[in-house]
């Protein structure tokens, strides 16, 4: 399991400042629009940043071990998470299957939670 709280104002802070850079280093095409249907994209890509890291956290590593865009969670209803490239032989290496994630936010805060299962897990 894997917990991350984002600060809305520091994403924000990034957008501002360098938002091409950002982009390239942290989300993927499909988060990157997703959170700019909205008229504060912040609060979205705050969201994706605190999912990436409770991912990784979920999955025993931190981003020196696991590129950012390895982890794409989806928009739009239920979040999913796609991984990929380095998250993704993480995961087999452990024998995660899936991995969930709840997240919530405000204008001020994105708080997400990742639980990774693997085939012995029951999920009900």
């Amino acid at each position: 399991m894997g917990v991350d709280l984002a600060e809305v104002g520091r994403v924000r802070k990034l957008l501002r400042r360098d938002p091409d850079r950002f982009r390239a280093r942290c989300f993927t095409d499909h988060e990157w629009a997703y959170a700019h249907r909205f008229k504060d994209p912040s609060e979205r890509l705050a969201a994706r940043f605190a999912g990436k890291e409770a991912v990784m956290k979920s999955l025993g590593v931190g981003w020196r071990h696991v590129p950012w865009k390895d982890i794409e969670i989806t928009g739009g209803g239920a979040p999913t998470v796609q991984l990929s490239g380095k998250a993704a032989r993480r995961a087999e290496s452990l024998g995660v299957r899936r991995v969930l994630v709840t997240i919530t936010h405000t204008n001020g805060q994105a708080l997400v939670m990742a639980l990774s299962l693997g085939d012995h897990t029951p999920l009900q």
